[in-house]
């Protein structure tokens, strides 16, 4: 997940998918423009199920310029030749990833629900920190809660964050005007009309508006 001087596109896959069906989709999205990173999102699935999607679509993001996560399964992350993973169980949990995944791979850590929480999870060495609920459905706009949080944390804190747009594409508006550096979109771009290439498109346009301040 490299950096560049405005917001990035982190698409985070549906909920329940064919992984055959996802590749081609994955393939036409990254037609559309930038793309900083896929998170593999399948909570409800066995590892022997989120290792198989894994081992089909890590290769494709990776050829796209993207960086592959695992979302709950540092295992399978490694398994499979993946970027990272985003833990989002406990703090102990965090720990446990960064230890084992970094420095090679990234940790990505989300679910916290306080302040003090942000702070406590970033001081392990975390990669980035997800502001977000993405087991609820998702709605045109971001979550206030979402906006709030991750405005809050892009002000004051070096570690870098990404907050969950809505389900509509002008909803990328929205998060990217709290700082954050990366932009979470799920149904935006998969349920999009005129398919995932155009939703990334049109989401990179958006993102490019949001320059980050020059601190020098």
């Amino acid at each position: 997940m490299s950096f560049v001087n405005r917001p990035r596109l982190f698409l985070v896959t549906p909920t329940r998918f064919e992984p055959g069906k996802l590749a081609i989709e994955l393939k036409a999205a990254f037609q559309g423009g930038d793309v900083a990173s896929v998170l593999i999102y399948m909570p409800s699935a066995s590892s022997k199920e989120l290792q198989a999607a894994a081992e089909q679509l890590v290769p494709i993001i990776q050829e796209g310029g993207a960086a592959a996560l695992i979302y709950g399964d540092t295992q399978v992350a490694g398994r499979a030749g993946a970027d990272g993973a985003q833990i989002e169980t406990s703090l102990e949990d965090v720990k446990l990833a960064v230890e084992s995944l970094q420095p090679s791979r990234i940790v990505g850590a989300g679910g916290t629900k306080l302040k003090h929480e942000d702070m406590e999870w970033a001081e392990t060495g975390i990669d980035y920190l997800f502001y977000g609920r993405l087991d609820l459905p998702e709605k045109e706009d971001p979550h206030a809660k979402t906006i709030a949080r991750a405005q809050w944390w892009a002000d004051l804190f070096e570690t870098p964050c990404v907050a969950l747009a809505g389900n509509t594409v002008r909803s990328a508006e929205i998060a990217a005007e709290t700082g954050a550096d990366f932009i979470a979109m799920k149904d935006a771009v998969w349920q999009h009309a005129d398919g995932p290439a155009s939703a990334v498109a049109a989401i990179n346009t958006i993102l490019e508006d949001y320059p980050f301040e020059d601190e020098n």
